[in-house]
């Protein structure tokens, strides 16, 4: 028995699913095959879980200074297993949503593992599926530390962590990309105590290095243990030996070492999307990569903001000054303090920096609540060409933290 369509896609995750949207759009014939759960990392194991608790716990750290603002909170008790539930009954909803979508848009699923027989064959359920076109978009798994498996029990992966309905008494977090550092904000959000264990040099060590130095103040605001240049050389009895000579008894340890493609053996003629494909392993990376394929709209591959959730916000795009040789751009860097609505909304740590050169933006940086709206108004200038001159014609609204942005325009200066 074989069946025929113009496209086969595995994984329905971001980069699946959008690329089976667009081409039902465009009248292709499409089927999709999901071994797992419609949605992908992002929906049921990675963006939208972590941001629900994330949620939680911001909500319960202003509880706890309500009385500066005139409201008396009372007793304030912490159920972590509804708010466990709660992230459960958003993800289902989410998930049921976009796969009622995909169902209204005529796309066959098939809930079974699918082998890629050749470039237009697709096995499964002893079934073989005759395609014009194969997308193969398979997603990720998380990273293990080398000679360290995980058990989930002591040691977790991301996927574990969002099984966990009780909060660890203290946690050591191998690893501060985004990751790491969000569930670092989480757990001290919720009062456990946390240690985190960076190899590099830096927190957060694919961000601008004044992003980094700032995080480190927040950790310690947080008191949130870390050590940089140091990492888990080894565990046993329940004991992280650092390669740096401590050694520390956490209740759990979360790796969050970055995730692995699941990318198989390369087709020639099948085109790797999301994940899978190895190179940006971000969901609107993922999704702008399956418009492109699709509907050939072209993105800048440079221009892909990053954001890491938590109070306050990160984000970034573009250049880091790191990276640049002195005298060769403008700078400026203004405070949030600086800005009404900060003191209004009691967030006022945080800055907003723009690097530029021959009146352009070439680098953002920004730390501050609401840093991931912010971050896109950047990345529309740059994606446009738009200059730093003609930016400063735009009226920006106040109270915001928009104005933040527009202030760093004046006071653009050379670094030499």
């Amino acid at each position: 028995m074989e069946l025929k369509y113009n496209l086969g896609i595995i994984g329905a995750g971001p980069a699946g699913y959008t690329a089976a949207l667009h081409a039902a759009a465009n009248g292709l014939s499409v089927i999709m095959f999901e071994k797992d759960k419609t949605g992908g990392v992002c929906l049921n194991k990675g963006c939208i879980p972590t941001k629900s608790i994330m949620h939680a716990a911001e909500i319960y750290e202003d509880l706890k200074c309500m009385q500066d603002f005139g409201i008396n909170a009372g007793n304030i008790t912490l159920d972590y297993k509804k708010i466990i539930e709660h992230k459960n009954e958003i993800v289902e909803k989410l998930r049921k949503s976009l796969e009622l979508t995909i169902k209204n848009s005529g796309i066959t699923t098939v809930n079974s593992e699918a082998k890629i027989i050749d470039k237009n064959h697709i096995q499964a359920d002893k079934v073989v599926y005759e395609l014009e076109k194969i997308i193969y978009a398979g997603g990720s798994t998380p990273r293990a530390l080398k000679g360290i498996n995980f058990d989930g029990n002591f040691i977790l992966s991301s996927d574990d962590i969002l099984k966990r309905e009780t909060l660890p008494s203290n946690i050591l977090i191998a690893g501060s990309g985004a990751i790491g550092t969000e569930w670092a904000r989480i757990f001290a959000a919720f009062d456990t105590e946390v240690t985190v264990v960076e190899a590099a040099e830096n927190l957060l060590p694919a961000a601008d290095i004044e992003v980094s130095k700032r995080l480190e103040r927040i950790f310690k605001a947080k008191k949130i243990k870390y050590y940089t240049n140091n990492s888990v050389a080894k565990i046993s009895d329940k004991k992280v030996y650092l390669s740096g000579g401590e050694i520390i008894e956490p209740e759990c340890v979360l790796v969050a070492a970055g995730r692995i493609p699941n990318h198989p053996q390369n087709i020639e003629g099948v085109t790797y999307l999301g994940d899978a494909a190895g190179e940006i392993q971000l969901a609107h990376f993922a999704v702008k990569q399956a418009v492109n394929e699709i509907s050939n709209i072209k993105f800048d591959k440079t221009l892909v903001p990053s954001v890491v959730y938590g109070n306050p916000e990160i984000a970034w795009v573009g250049k880091r000054e790191q990276d640049l040789g002195k005298g060769s751009y403008e700078k400026a860097n203004i405070l949030v303090s600086a800005l009404g609505k900060a003191h209004c909304d009691n967030s006022t740590d945080g800055f907003i920096k723009i690097l530029s050169r021959n009146k352009k933006i070439i680098g953002a940086h920004i730390v501050a609540k609401e840093a991931s709206s912010l971050i896109q108004q950047i990345v529309i200038a740059m994606q446009n060409d738009i200059t730093t001159e003609k930016l400063k014609e735009v009226c920006f609204a106040h109270p915001t933290y928009s104005e933040g942005i527009f202030e760093c325009l004046f006071r653009l200066k050379a670094v030499n």
